[in-house]
């Protein structure tokens, strides 16, 4: 693997968020832009990568499949969906190649399998990749032991745009999942999703998620800790895809030298 530029192939280069990453590589200076994968039989195959993403040719050409380009990269980025995600981790397995992973929905057998993965592919996977995002969650630890136990009651709202297909996102979950730890509570005990009809008063315990699909909004995540007399809210909000694409990348830089294993973006960041 190199130990210079990684060269870093991007998966679903056809949708926003992968011609994002590909924008993203093309303006680091330390990586290089190494392929792009759309879906196979897509008519884009053979397109140059720089040209699909809107910003000049760039001599890369898309292809249908990893086996197309595994000699060719060093770091996988994949946004995707988790079947496909899983499936090219697998790749990644086989062929001794690193991997970036932003894909979020992935349910508890799903992150199982990716856990067996990582004791064989450097895997960096977190569900926002934002510097912003993780610093936040670092903010909202210390808030979470300062208050939580105090008599605040914590909600989490998030907000995106209308094709967002999971929900809860995975950030809005990351930051529940951050706060319970923080108390010492299991978010599946604790973590209240739908509030219908007569629902009853609050538990004291309850960690609340609220979730808005509408236009074209990138991502807002809310965390409010209330109580009588005063209310504390901890906020970011990504105007831009490229707020997680140049963390992927960064991501991606990181990883390419490190053994197997599963990594965060606090490991990134130097952030525990």
């Amino acid at each position: 693997m190199s130990r210079t530029a990684p060269r870093i192939a991007i998966v679903g280069v056809a949708g926003r968020m992968g011609r994002t990453l590909v924008n993203a590589v093309m303006q680091d200076d330390d990586a290089v832009l190494a392929g792009g994968i759309v879906e196979p039989g897509s008519s884009l195959a053979g397109a140059d990568l720089g040209e699909l993403a809107g910003v000049g040719r760039q001599g890369v050409a898309a292809v249908d499949s990893l086996e197309a380009i595994v000699d060719d990269f060093d770091v996988l980025i994949d946004f995707t969906a988790p079947k496909v995600t899983l499936a090219n981790l697998a790749f990644c397995a086989e062929h001794g190649k690193a991997i970036v992973i932003g894909t979020t929905g992935l349910s508890d057998d799903e992150q199982a399998e990716l856990d067996g993965y990582a004791e064989r592919v450097p895997t960096v996977f977190a569900p926002n990749m934002s510097v912003g995002v993780n610093l936040t969650l670092k903010l909202l630890e210390t808030a979470a032991k300062a208050l939580g136990d105090e008599g605040y009651d914590i909600e989490v709202i998030e907000s995106h745009h209308r094709h967002k297909v999971d929900a809860p996102s995975g950030t809005a979950l990351r930051m529940g999942e951050v706060v319970a730890g923080a108390l010492d509570r299991n978010l599946k005990e604790h973590g209240v999703f739908e509030r219908v009809g007569q629902c009853g008063p609050r538990d004291p315990k309850e960690i609340g998620f609220a979730t808005v699909r509408a236009g074209d909004i990138v991502g807002e995540h809310t965390v409010m800790f209330a109580t009588e007399g005063e209310r504390i809210e901890i906020t970011h909000k990504a105007s831009s895809r490229m707020t997680f694409a140049r963390g992927a990348v960064r991501a991606a830089r990181w990883v390419a030298e490190r053994e197997a294993g599963r990594y965060g973006m606090s490991d990134v960041l130097g952030l525990d």
